[in-house]
């Protein structure tokens, strides 16, 4: 990387500004992504994949007995 050249004060103070936000806006991004891997697992979202998951397990057996009596 190359240094960067200031001519005055105001420029690093600048500089320093808007690498000081884009911290804070990566902050924000890392605590928008924790807060949506904590979502997804609480028990109610790992319940509502385990429910489809059973839903389809229910339907397949439900018709397998169905299939094998008419057989």
């Amino acid at each position: 990387m190359n240094k960067p050249v200031f001519t005055s004060f105001e420029e690093i103070d600048h500089k320093l500004k808007i690498l000081r936000l884009q911290r804070e806006i990566e902050m924000e991004q890392i605590k928008l992504h924790l807060n949506g891997a904590k979502n997804n697992l609480l028990p109610t979202a790992l319940v509502g994949g385990v429910g489809r998951w059973s839903k389809r397990l229910l339907i397949t057996f439900i018709s397998r007995k169905i299939l094998r009596k008419f057989s």
